[in-house]
């Protein structure tokens, strides 16, 4: 048995090797280079979990892969329906680890919220995942695999992407950046760059060469406040990183892409949702391309915070609109299930124990 797991650790997942690296691994093997796209169409395309199942490859070539390649996939641990159609899911990964991700359909569309790391490291107070800490960064091919486990089991094209879930993409950014050029390449899943989303709480070095990457991802900010001792208090993670530099790299984010980026604000009753916090937000975007997605704060168990009313939700709408700054509702989705980052993985852990 410690022969088989010694074994099984020194082959590599198929899904870590580039498209030149399972090209030299065929030519090793005195195979043609087409049989790295036949392959590859197999990985990502039909996400199969067994190289057996590659039936247009020569049976000796499947044994010999067999011997230098795995192909590690997600198990499903659990998943909850909700009565708006989002599924939310508990996976396995191949070493035990669990990480979550939703779907969530809508007028024939597919969005996923898919995480890039098991836990979080940036402690932000008001989310589960936050308070449970950081397990592991996931690799490229884990972040696309939810992606895909979420196609297989709605059984339809996935038409965006957000990295929402657990985690921080831009801790993780290598991988988080493959994982987006695979989505959207034409050999992966084909979504266009700008239906996939990387929500950051405001890594400053990494918005920076974000914006110098030639595809045009979009970009999200987790704000949450505009006042730097509550920014501070929600978001412990960041505090590095002043609300003045934020500003001013989001500035040059701008004029360097063109593009308009989102601020993410989860409105906490009596915590961010002051006259001044609002005051506060109007200054920070006044003048500035941008767009603030407005949050109801999801009820995490054993949390302080609370959400705020709708009326004041609605209050913060009309004042960023007064002074030019576009401003929305999230609309809640899967609120009769686990819907918050960490709710369902930490509720399953102490079922399953």
């Amino acid at each position: 048995m410690q022969d088989a797991n010694r074994a099984s650790r020194e082959r590599t997942d198929l899904h870590a090797l580039t498209h030149g690296q399972l090209v030299e691994l065929l030519a090793k093997l005195g195979q043609p280079g087409f049989r790295a796209r036949q392959i590859e169409d197999w990985v990502w395309n039909k996400n199969t979990s067994s190289l057996d199942d590659m039936t247009n490859l020569p049976k000796g070539l499947r044994a010999e892969l067999a011997r230098r390649v795995t192909l590690d996939s997600v198990t499903e641990v659990a998943r909850q329906v909700s009565q708006d159609g989002s599924h939310k899911y508990l996976l396995r990964l191949e070493d035990g680890t669990t990480v979550e991700c939703v779907g969530m359909p809508s007028a024939g569309k597919l969005a996923v919220c898919a995480s890039s790391q098991a836990g979080c490291g940036m402690g932000c107070a008001f989310c589960a995942t936050g308070t449970a800490g950081l397990t592991r960064s996931l690799t490229a091919g884990e972040i696309y695999e939810q992606v895909m486990h979420v196609r297989d089991d709605f059984g339809r094209r996935v038409t965006s992407v957000v990295l929402m879930g657990q985690g921080e993409p831009f801790t993780n950014y290598d991988a988080t950046l493959a994982a987006l050029r695979r989505l959207n390449s034409p050999d992966g899943t084909g979504i266009g760059a700008r239906h996939l989303t990387v929500s950051t709480c405001g890594i400053i070095p990494m918005i920076r060469r974000f914006a110098n990457e030639p595809e045009q991802f979009t970009l999200a900010v987790s704000l949450h406040s505009a006042v730097q001792r509550t920014r501070d208090l929600l978001m412990p993670g960041v505090k590095k990183y002043s609300l003045m530099h934020l500003y001013d790299i989001m500035g040059e984010y701008v004029d360097k892409t063109g593009r308009r980026p989102t601020y993410e604000y989860a409105l906490i009753k009596g915590v961010n949702d002051t006259e001044d916090e609002i005051g506060a937000l109007c200054d920070f975007c006044r003048g500035n391309l941008a767009h603030v997605n407005l949050i109801r704060l999801n009820d995490v168990r054993g949390s302080k915070f609370r959400p705020s009313s709708d009326a004041k939700t609605q209050e913060f709408v009309r004042r960023l609109v007064s002074v030019g700054v576009e401003a929305t509702i999230r609309a809640s989705r899967g609120s009769d299930i686990d819907a918050a980052c960490g709710q369902l993985r930490q509720n399953a852990g102490r079922m399953l124990r």
